[in-house]
């Protein structure tokens, strides 16, 4: 899934970008969620870094789309900023934030989808995640891509990856604010399953990545559909 946030005060500007991310979506045949803020200082105050791309209009009421990169950049360098502006001067100042390109108003589909592909380029060269956690002696950071599941026996976390097993402290619900919500699925009180790994499923045993896990009684629904929608997702 692409994650996009689209920042723009004009509501007939914010239904035209909307039109054109629906339709680049079935161009790309990738699954867009699109988060709407009508001012940089919405997105720009308690900024998250969730998103992959953030298109962004130059001029707003309280913070203008420079000075909303510019406090986002202080938090996340990663995310691939795209303007949105009629005013071509404003918007070449743009490298000051190392954003990626900018689109002129009235927004032509065609040299949008030109800026979407390039920004699907880069996130995709960016898109190796990595978490880090603590261990004896030291810290380690994962691949989060190479993480078969996650189990806890009290306070001690076992991240189980393709290339081993490490040890950490903590909790479950550390570990799934930490990880992909729709690639990881908690399936019972103690694993955490990344759904990619899943390679089949016999009553309750769960075969991942050579592993056998249990997932409870009450969560087995709920599971074979995070599944079912994984999958579907991934073949799209």
């Amino acid at each position: 899934m692409i994650r996009i946030a689209l920042v723009e005060d004009d509501t007939n500007y914010v239904s035209e970008l909307v039109n054109h991310l629906e339709q680049y979506e079935e161009q790309c045949k990738e699954k867009i969620h699109i988060t709407v803020f009508s001012d940089g200082e919405d997105i720009a105050v308690d900024y998250k870094p969730i998103f992959d791309i953030i298109l962004m209009d130059v001029e707003m009421t309280f913070m203008d789309g420079m000075t909303a990169a510019a406090k986002i950049r202080e938090v996340d360098s990663e995310v691939v900023i795209i303007f949105i502006t009629n005013m071509p001067q404003y918007a070449i100042q743009g490298y000051k934030v190392d954003a990626l390109d900018y689109v002129l108003k009235p927004v032509d589909y065609f040299a949008f989808s030109q800026r979407m592909d390039r920004a699907l380029s880069r996130m995709k060269r960016r898109k190796k995640n990595f978490i880090t956690i603590s261990i004896k002696g030291g810290k380690v950071k994962l691949d989060i891509s190479r993480i078969c599941y996650v189990e806890v026996q009290n306070h001690d976390m076992f991240y189980h990856t393709i290339d081993g097993t490490y040890l950490t402290k903590g909790t479950m619900t550390d570990a799934q604010k930490a990880l992909d919500e729709e690639q990881f699925f908690r399936c019972s009180r103690c694993y955490l399953v990344n759904l990619e790994y899943v390679e089949s499923i016999d009553n309750y045993d769960i075969q991942v990545h050579s592993h056998v896990i249990a997932v409870s009684r009450a969560r087995k629904k709920a599971f074979l559909n995070a599944l079912n929608n994984y999958i579907h997702d991934a073949g799209k």
